[in-house]
């Protein structure tokens, strides 16, 4: 039964997710940031323009 325990453990700690893996980093996305713009889905807010794009395309980069 402690090895069951010791095992579970072990499976628990091999399969824990590191922060922020899931989200890829784009160069688009990084250069967008960098300039410090954001990106936003769909069109820019009203004071905003359209730069380029972000996230591979998906996802526009909204620029002062």
């Amino acid at each position: 039964m402690k090895v069951l325990c010791l095992l579970f453990a072990v499976l628990l700690f091999l399969f824990q997710a590191a922060p922020g893996s899931a989200d890829p980093l784009y160069p688009d996305t990084v250069a967008c940031r960098n300039q410090g713009n954001f990106c936003r889905v769909g069109s820019c807010p009203p004071t905003f323009t359209i730069s380029g794009p972000c996230h591979g395309g998906l996802l526009n980069c909204c620029a002062k």
